[in-house]
Parts: structure tokens; sequence; C-alpha cells
């Protein structure tokens, strides 16, 4: 055989010999760049899955903590003195409505281990509806649970509707320096008449009912419609001093001004008999219930129930404060 015959033979063996591994190099390739792929596809979607379910984790606290629920709750069987605060104004739809301390309330005498209840009140007053309720609820409760006292610990502010409620209890207790009193009832709004003559306004209000526009702040005055008003207040005020001649009986020292509205210190208080000594939560729950263990019933809304209440409160004050006209409100301070 030639040289070009040699030649050529081996170039044709190493075609030949090309043409069967190159495929098979390709596939090697190309299986195991899937299985990079597949492998890298795997990882993503185990680390998606990892950081949603630490996100769903994350808000679900979020929603717990804000939700206000308890762990661990229910009855508190070992002797204590219960608490149940009332920090701020009072009225409907918040912290300190007449639903959220009756049911602090009901909660307080209804357990097990409860020795007493302080009722612990920092407040200007507020709506004299919620007042009554709570007050009635406490009449009701101390029948129901003759065995258990409710005393009051006032701290900074007992006025008004705060006073109102106090005087269901066995006992008030105040400190020296604290206010007490404001046994009155007001009516507040504004009148623009003044302004809109000036500013060349008309008022246009309809009205079926001669009394509909009652004390609407956008029209005069009416004699008629403010004697009414101040025979409603002073309905109100005479329920007002019925409850606390009721709450505080012959303790009461009453005086020409004693429900006029003005307000004393605590001193001034246990002097009037609108208080009877000086006290804190602790010194009474040590010294007079004899428990010194405090459990906390008050109740707080969550961020929903608030966000929702004050919302449907908002939409309904403003539907009622188109149908009257009127943006005039009650309240015991």
């Amino acid at each position: 055989m030639t040289d070009i015959q040699e030649q050529d033979s081996r170039t044709q063996a190493h075609a030949a010999s090309m043409a069967t591994t190159e495929p098979a190099w390709e596939r090697k390739v190309l299986e195991d760049l899937v299985k990079e792929t597949l492998k890298e596809k795997r990882s993503r979607r185990r680390w998606s899955i990892f950081f949603r379910c630490l996100g769903f984790a994350y808000v679900a606290w979020i929603l717990i903590m804000l939700s206000g629920w308890e762990f661990g709750g229910g009855s508190n069987s070992a002797p204590h003195t219960a608490i149940v605060s009332i920090e701020g104004e009072i009225g409907p739809g918040g912290d300190n409505s007449a639903e959220n301390v009756v049911t602090a309330l009901q909660s307080a005498f209804e357990d097990v281990g409860t020795k007493g209840v302080v009722l612990r009140i920092n407040s200007p007053g507020g709506s004299p509806v919620q007042s009554g309720m709570v007050y009635d609820e406490i009449h009701r409760l101390r029948k129901l649970h003759p065995q258990i006292p409710l005393y009051v610990v006032v701290e900074d502010m007992c006025a008004s509707g705060g006073y109102y409620i106090a005087a269901a209890a066995d006992r008030i207790y105040v400190d020296k320096a604290s206010i007490v009193g404001s046994i009155g009832v007001l009516m507040d709004g504004f009148g623009f008449t003044g302004a809109m003559d000036k500013l060349g306004v008309e008022r246009r209000l309809l009205t079926a009912g001669e009394n509909k526009g009652f004390l609407d702040p956008f029209s005069p005055q009416s004699d008629k419609q403010r004697d009414y008003a101040k025979a409603l207040l002073a309905d109100v005020h005479r329920q007002f001093i019925a409850a606390v001649r009721d709450g505080r009986g012959t303790r009461l020292k009453e005086t020409p001004d004693m429900f006029s509205g003005l307000f004393w210190t605590g001193a001034r208080a246990v002097e009037m008999g609108l208080a009877d000594e000086y006290g804190t939560v602790d010194s009474v729950a040590r010294d007079v219930i004899k428990a010194e263990t405090l459990v906390d019933y008050t109740q707080h809304q969550n961020f929903a129930e608030r966000f929702a209440k004050r919302f449907g409160a908002a939409m309904g004050w403003a539907f009622v404060s188109t149908l009257n006209g009127s943006a005039h409100q009650t309240h015991l301070r």
C-alpha cells in the first residue's frame, strides 16, 4: 500500500472515530447542563418556600400582637386582687366604653381567686349613658357577689362621669392632691351665625318637624330650644345627683355647691364625704383586701376592633349629623 493510501486510510479512521465519539460528548455536556439547571431551580424553589413561610410567620406574629390575643389565660385560682382601669374619657367605641368596663368587671367578680376588686379611675368624665351603665352593673355585681368588695382608687382625676361610676363603690380612696367631683352636666357646641352674616353665607335648612334642626349651629338659637336643652340637662343632672346620694349615703356632708359642677382636691373630698380615705392600688390590695397579688382584667380593644368601630362610629355620626344638622353632645363634666 502506498503512503497516500495509508494516509487516506488513517484519515477515514479518524473521521469515523470522531463521528462515533462527538455525539456522546455533546449529550454528556447537555445532561450535565440540565442537571445543574434542575438543581438550581430546586434550590431556588426551596429558598422561596422558606422565605414565604418566614414572611407568613412574621405577618401572623404582627397580627397576633395587634389583636391583643393572650395565651395561657383562664381562671386565676390563686387569691388575688382584681384590677380594672378606666383611663381617659368615658364613651362608646373605646377602651373606656361601658361594654369593655362591664366585661372586665364581670370577669373579675366571676374569677374564683378574686378576693376584692379595685376599680382604678383616672378620668375627666364623658358620656352619662356609658357612666350610668357601668354604675348599674357595679350595683348588680355587688349584690350577686356580696363576699367580694369593690373599691375605687382615684389617681390624678375622678371627675363627672368618672365620679358617677365611683359613687357605686363600697369605698373611694384618693390621693390628697387628686381632683374629685365636678357633679354636673354640659352640652357643648358652636354657633356660626355671626360669621355667616359677615361672609354673606345663607343657611338653607329644610326640616320635617319644627324641632328637627334642634340647636343647629348654623341657625339662630331660639329661646324655646334653649329652654328645652336646659330642662334636658337638668333631668340628667338630677339622675347624677340621685346616684351620688344613693351610693355615698350618710357619708355625704352636703354643701350648697356640692352638685354645682365644682371639683375639689382629694383632701377636701374626704372632708366632704365624696371620698373615704387616702390610698393607692397597692395599699388597698395589701392592707384592705389582704391580697397583694394583682391581676389586671382591663379590656383593651385590638387594632382591628378599634379601626372598625371608629370607622363605623364616624360614618354613623356623619349620617346622624346630616339628619339632625347638629353637632351638640351631652357630657358629664
